[in-house]
């Protein structure tokens, strides 16, 4: 069903949550899917989410043309689902947190910031394991997919980056010292 224009909510996740038994995302803790299903080799998502994630990457890279704000969604995915440590796992929290700290604290452009980022992984190649914060209450995905229109995509990517980002707080000095070496 078309809403708004032709924006589509991604409508499988309420009522798949409804129908089958759900479990709680080992990374957000948003109540998702049980399903068997593939997901990433190091970033720490239950299978239902990173299906949900998966969505919505579909979404903004086809009906809405991978719009300036995808930057955020990847970075806060990324960020709340950090895995366990290991040095891929590391790498990639410490390249998104600075690439959220670009952004929040320094107000940098996101297309800026996405050119950064081979610089940021570099920085980040040999970054110790930050103790992950707790997402407990903190938006999720889960709020991208239930999105009525572009604008409320948009403004609930925003939200859900900077809770990730401020959740990261104790972490804060580390990943500043990090940016830095990049202004």
């Amino acid at each position: 069903m078309a809403i708004g224009g032709g924006f589509r909510r991604v409508r499988w996740i309420r009522s798949v949550v409804r129908e089958q038994p759900s479990i709680t995302c080992p990374g957000c803790g948003a109540l998702v899917p049980d399903i068997n299903a593939p997901t990433h080799a190091y970033i720490g998502a239950a299978p239902g989410c990173w299906r949900v994630y998966g969505k919505i990457l579909a979404r903004e890279y086809g009906e809405l043309g991978n719009p300036h704000w995808h930057r955020l969604t990847v970075d806060a995915y990324a960020a709340q689902h950090p895995g366990t440590d290991s040095r891929r796992a590391r790498q990639s929290v410490a390249g998104h947190l600075i690439a959220l700290c670009l952004v929040f604290e320094h107000d940098l452009d996101l297309a800026y910031v996405t050119r950064l980022m081979p610089r940021a992984v570099g920085i980040a190649a040999d970054a110790p394991w930050l103790d992950p914060p707790d997402f407990a209450g903190a938006p999720t995905v889960l709020g991208i997919a239930e999105a009525q229109s572009p604008s409320d995509h948009e403004r609930a990517v925003l939200a859900w980056a900077r809770g990730v980002w401020l959740a990261w707080s104790p972490h804060h000095a580390i990943v500043r010292s990090w940016a830095s070496t990049l202004l």
